[in-house]
């Protein structure tokens, strides 16, 4: 576990808020979500935080790319085999990045996704949330990719814990995802 997680986990399980680590992503553990306004899904319909909730909350992950990250790929298809566990605790998982519907949608079909991909191929969402990877320039093909980051989220909106690694090559696993949400109760 990287020292990123642990004092992010730390702060969340022990009660003391957010955790201000050298590249914390996002709103704060303890904050509430910032809107998303209505992003389409894979099947191009949109859809709002309130539409994904589960009976307790969401896992809501960002990630950089469906369609050239083996890294992003690894970790959708790893969550996906996690979907029934994640929902046996009440939570419904969805997952956001720069990648049009259409890639999103191939991506699902063809690695049998059962849980929302959206998409936000302007970045605003990932730009709300202040999460864009800013290593990429303006031309390049990974310009507009977010630091990938999960936030574990109650059905009020606030952020229980939140998740990331600080390599976008490294990524929380399932296993680490699901004992945060037990925790985090």
């Amino acid at each position: 576990m990287t020292r990123t997680i642990a004092i992010v986990m730390l702060a969340v399980l022990t009660g003391l808020g957010a955790a201000h680590a050298a590249d914390d992503r996002g709103p704060a553990a303890g904050t509430k979500m910032l809107d998303i306004g209505t992003p389409p899904d894979q099947t191009g319909m949109p859809r709002t935080m309130a539409s994904m909730m589960g009976e307790k909350g969401m896992v809501f992950l960002f990630f950089r790319s469906a369609a050239w990250c083996p890294f992003c790929q690894a970790q959708l298809v790893e969550l996906n085999g996690g979907v029934k566990e994640i929902e046996k605790r009440g939570y419904k998982l969805a997952a956001l990045s720069y990648d049009p519907t259409d890639v999103l949608q191939g991506f699902t079909g063809k690695r049998g996704l059962s849980f929302t991909l959206l998409s936000d191929p302007k970045s605003e969402v990932i730009d709300r949330y202040g999460l864009r990877d800013p290593a990429y320039p303006v031309g390049n093909k990974a310009h507009g990719v977010p630091k990938p980051v999960i936030f574990i989220v109650g059905r009020d909106g606030t952020i229980k814990a939140k998740l990331f690694e600080e390599s976008f090559k490294n990524r929380p696993s399932l296993a680490l995802l699901l004992e945060t949400i037990d925790k985090a109760k």
